[in-house]
């Protein structure tokens, strides 16, 4: 009889407490988002306070002050010395850090309905939690114009901070060898914008869904760019030739399934030459020098399942390698560290060696 060594050397109780935690996760992430509606850390981050002064300043009642108090306290948002309470460095990062409130409002306003289904996402392969907002769309990338405005706008803000301060190393990798460039899912066009406010005529076309081109492109800053509506999933999309040009995919391949990117690869492939190159930019799970980010990263992936398009995640590097390979390219360069939360810009070619 085998015998399985137990790694966790933790006692009973610690492990009934973690799963406790794990239990009441929800009922911590509702509290906190109250007592930030309802003004409480804001208004504790200003001075210290009794239960007293909050009821009074804040208008709110008892029940509702000491019972989040007492949440806010057990989950280290505010500490309590002699009834008087103030925020902890934990509580402040609510308040000030762009991170941490991109991924709580995007937890909050575009995930945590959903996430209910994910069972039933992971069953159907669909984005089951999305039909809790809008109905019609097989993914949220086509209901984006459509979505609910505070839903819309926690989503933009969480995509933006992740990607945006990536553009500038990016189109500085990229530009040492193309003077060309076709970016496809360029979402809002923000590296398009970056681009041609290096050069105004710097040949750069934007490749997205028809709903969303027909959104953006009125913007006056995009009057240069040129763009290519088209749906990379349909069995044969209509790719222009991209002879000595650089592909560039910014976090774009972690909106579709293992298949659908060696599709994806392969039909873009069929339109380059060798002189031609594909940029992929990903923030990979198993790259991440955090602790933090990698949990981030690896639970986000639910949100693809739940509420995207129930098919795809944020893949690990080594997936992604066994993805291009898969689909007949070859990795050329790799660019590490990429912006502030180590992205990595893979740049593939046909009939490229592999560099070490």
């Amino acid at each position: 009889m085998s015998t399985i060594k137990r790694k966790n050397k933790n006692s009973i109780v610690e492990d009934l407490t973690q799963a406790q935690k794990f239990i009441f996760a929800p009922f911590a992430f509702q509290a906190l988002a109250a007592l930030l509606d309802l003004g409480i850390i804001e208004f504790l981050d200003k001075q210290p306070a009794s239960e007293t002064e909050i009821i009074n300043t804040l208008h709110l009642d008892e029940y509702t002050v000491k019972t989040l108090l007492q949440i806010a306290f057990l989950n280290n948002i505010v500490e309590n010395d002699n009834d008087i309470y103030c925020l902890t460095k934990i509580g402040r990062l609510f308040l000030y850090d762009d991170m941490t409130k991109a991924n709580f409002n995007f937890v909050k306003d575009v995930c945590y309905l959903g996430i209910s289904n994910l069972t039933e996402s992971f069953k159907e392969r669909s984005p089951i939690g999305l039909r809790k907002f809008v109905d019609g769309h097989p993914t949220i990338y086509s209901a984006l114009t459509v979505l609910p405005e505070q839903m819309k706008k926690s989503w933009y803000e969480f995509d933006h901070f992740y990607s945006d301060n990536s553009f500038e190393e990016v189109f500085s990798v990229i530009t040492q060898k193309y003077s060309r460039i076709y970016d496809i899912g360029g979402n809002t066009g923000k590296f398009e914008i970056l681009c041609l406010s290096h050069d105004s005529n710097f040949d750069i076309t934007m490749f997205d869904l028809k709903c969303n081109i027909d959104k953006i492109k009125t913007n006056p800053a995009l009057d240069k760019c040129k763009f290519y509506p088209i749906n990379v999933l349909d069995k044969e999309p209509n790719y222009p030739s991209f002879k000595n040009g650089a592909i560039l995919m910014s976090q774009f391949l972690d909106c579709f399934s293992k298949n659908d990117i060696i599709k994806i690869l392969k039909d873009l492939s069929k339109k380059m030459d060798d002189k031609s190159a594909i940029y992929i930019l990903e923030p990979y799970t198993d790259m991440q020098k955090f602790e933090g980010a990698k949990y981030s990263l690896t639970h986000a992936s639910l949100y693809f399942t739940s509420m995207a398009n129930g098919v795809s995640k944020f893949y690990t590097l080594k997936e992604m390698k066994e993805i291009i390979k898969i689909a007949g390219l070859n990795i050329s360069k790799q660019f590490d560290d990429i912006g502030s939360f180590n992205y990595t810009l893979l740049e593939c070619k046909k009939n490229a060696m592999v560099s070490d």
